[in-house]
């Protein structure tokens, strides 16, 4: 029998009605400071003439769930920023603080040390200062061992080229590869692997030398690095991070009403767990593509004349489709095989 994101307990329709009933109630606090729609990566805060703030916050998911099972929990912290700087990156800007809040029923000491040391190692990587935090022991709400874990994020607005998504049509999608699921489709995937195929943690990965609980917990890998002189240079229209709602749901946010984005499938490598996912849950091909990164976790829009130096620039930069007239009620389409 097949399995679905709603099988394995995550509801999307319910999120996006949600979100829609959210909607009015955000907009009716908005300032006249207020720089950015309902909906974006991130918020922006005008603070005098050409000095914009952009804050976003979010969480590991159920990654979190993958760590108490191994009893590793340093990478998961490093999950959170490099996840939240993404975020504020396709955004156009650059972190300054960083703020964690960890909460569970009984508090370990060395669980939320190691914890806040990932934290830390990707505030450093990332050039961000982990400016504080909040640690909460709630007896009787959490069940014994389990842990939640959010972070908040400040970043100064530093291309606002970025930000204001001027998408042409024959523009060029670049995609950037991801480091495996990162932070996303984690309820899904722990249905198909723990659940459908019967592994655990420390159990051989199917292929590949390393066990389960190393494969699932790679780190969400950060684009900072490989993008900022990109950006910079202005070669980038606009940015994508992939996470949840897959391709599709976060290429919709930055494309304007007229335009959509194509796809060439086979123009970039799907990780091989992600085939296994696939199989082993008999999930459909929609489906794993609106849950998942499949392999990009980060979509560029460039000009074609800009395509040649960012490649040269990002070495793992591969051409994964185009921008196009929109047909229809689809943003994003995905052609070949």
């Amino acid at each position: 029998m097949s399995l679905s994101y709603r099988d394995a307990g995550v509801d999307r329709d319910a999120a996006a009605i949600a979100k829609l009933r959210m909607r009015e109630l955000v907009d009716s606090t908005r300032t006249d400071a207020v720089r950015a729609g309902f909906g974006s990566f991130g918020g922006h805060l005008a603070l005098a003439e050409g000095e914009e703030l952009v804050a976003s916050v979010d969480g590991v998911g159920t990654k979190l769930e993958v760590a108490v099972r191994a009893g590793r929990h340093d990478t998961v912290g490093e999950d959170l920023v490099n996840h939240c700087v993404n975020d504020i990156l396709a955004e156009g800007a650059v972190p300054l603080a960083f703020l964690d809040y960890f909460a569970c029923g009984k508090l370990d000491p060395e669980v939320v040390v190691e914890v806040v040391r990932g934290v830390a190692r990707g505030c450093r990587r990332n050039g961000c200062a982990l400016l504080g935090g909040e640690t909460a022991e709630m007896p009787g709400f959490y069940r014994g061992g389990v842990y939640d874990l959010v972070g908040f994020i400040v970043g100064r607005l530093e291309f606002p080229a970025v930000a204001a998504r001027e998408v042409r049509g024959g523009d060029v999608l670049i995609g950037l590869e991801s480091s495996g699921i990162h932070t996303n489709g984690f309820s899904f995937a722990r249905a198909v692997i723990f659940g459908r195929m019967g592994l655990e943690v420390g159990d051989p990965w199917p292929g590949l030398p390393a066990s389960v609980g190393e494969v699932l917990l790679r780190v969400h890998r950060s684009y900072l690095g490989p993008l900022r002189e990109e950006c910079a240079a202005g070669r980038v229209r606009a940015l994508a991070h992939i996470t949840g709602g897959g391709i599709p749901g976060k290429m919709s946010a930055i494309l304007p009403e007229h335009l959509g984005a194509d796809f060439q499938r086979g123009s970039w490598t799907v990780p091989r767990i992600f085939d296994i996912i696939q199989h082993e849950g008999d999930v459909s091909t929609e489906e794993m593509y609106e849950v998942f990164n499949m392999g990009l976790g980060m979509v560029a829009v460039c000009p074609e004349d800009n395509v040649s130096p960012f490649q040269e620039q990002v070495p793992d930069a591969q051409i994964v489709g185009r921008i196009i007239p929109r047909e229809g009620d689809a943003h994003v389409t995905f052609s070949g095989g």
